[in-house]
């Protein structure tokens, strides 16, 4: 329990991952403005006018708040879901490649571990794509250097492997070493791969509407103004904490739904795409130092 406790405790003080860097200004703003609103009260100014409670109803920006958070989480989890249908479906057409497609001369088995590194491939060409990253070195031991030099002159590079990738299956059917069946599933398994990542880009390209973002950053600044001449009368000194508290609360919120609504980057609360890629390149890894036994039953005879 002790050991629970004291991780508790360095969750909440843990900077990393947190929004306070982001809305720390704005802390600061609201905590001296309403720290003067309680100098003006003291010496009898009359600032204290409750009445401007009515003016942004707390429910109404509440709802706001809500909708934005989660617009911005249901962007984050359709990422996490396509990232999620990315790797199963490499796992699938990689596990079907190494099982299904025939060797019929000694070269084919080289073949086909460039097949299951051009799905390796795939994963990080979506990963640099979304980033807005050029090829980079990352992709060289993963596909011959011709195909590496030609990725990078390529706009879309995820297409790119994709089009190889089904270009050899559909060599391999001409080869006999697939049949219409196999060849079947395994385009239906890469169509969902080049799905995956149209999903991901309708994400990264539709952002959240300019006016509805400005407008909520609009109400935010003037709920937050509004705020100390509504308490200062019965809060008096306190009204400047409470303001600063209020708008750690506020704006905080708004900040979260910034911050997740491209899971895509670097930041500590975007999806791990760096690690998701390293694990299916050691699932690829792992697969290839496998032989099916209807190999080695061929090989036996």
């Amino acid at each position: 329990m002790t050991a629970e406790k004291l991780k508790w405790l360095r969750t909440q003080l843990q900077p990393k991952g947190s929004v306070t860097k982001a809305v720390y200004k704005h802390i600061i703003w609201c905590g001296a403005f309403g720290f003067l609103i309680s100098i003006l009260n003291h010496f009898d100014v009359p600032v204290s006018q409750p009445i401007l409670g009515s003016v942004i109803p707390s429910i109404v920006l509440g709802l706001l708040l809500v909708f934005r958070t989660n617009t911005a989480y249901e962007r984050f989890w359709e990422g996490r879901k396509c990232w999620g249908s990315i790797v199963n479906n490499v796992r699938n057409l990689a596990r079907q490649i190494w099982v299904s497609v025939d060797e019929i001369s000694p070269e084919d088995k080289d073949k086909k571990i460039t097949a299951l590194n051009l799905l390796a491939a795939f994963a990080v060409t979506t990963k640099l794509h979304l980033r807005g990253e050029a090829v980079n070195s990352e992709l060289e031991d993963l596909m011959p250097s011709t195909k590496y030099i030609k990725l990078k002159i390529m706009n879309n590079p995820p297409i790119e492997v994709a089009f190889w990738i089904g270009d050899y299956l559909q060599e391999q059917y001409h080869r006999n070493c697939l049949n219409s069946y196999q060849l079947t599933s395994m385009q239906e398994l890469l169509n969902n791969l080049v799905d995956n990542l149209g999903a991901c880009e309708r994400i990264l390209k539709t952002p959240m509407p300019l006016a509805y973002a400005i407008h909520l950053k609009q109400l935010l600044i003037l709920y937050c103004f509004l705020l100390p001449f509504q308490i200062v009368q019965s809060l008096g000194w306190w009204t400047g904490l409470i303001s600063a508290l209020v708008g750690f609360t506020v704006f905080g919120i708004e900040a979260i739904g910034l911050e997740i609504e491209n899971p895509f980057g670097y930041d500590a609360n975007d999806l791990p795409l760096d690690t998701i890629c390293e694990t299916m390149k050691r699932n690829i890894d792992d697969l290839i130092t496998l032989t099916p036994n209807a190999r080695s039953h061929r090989e036996n005879i």
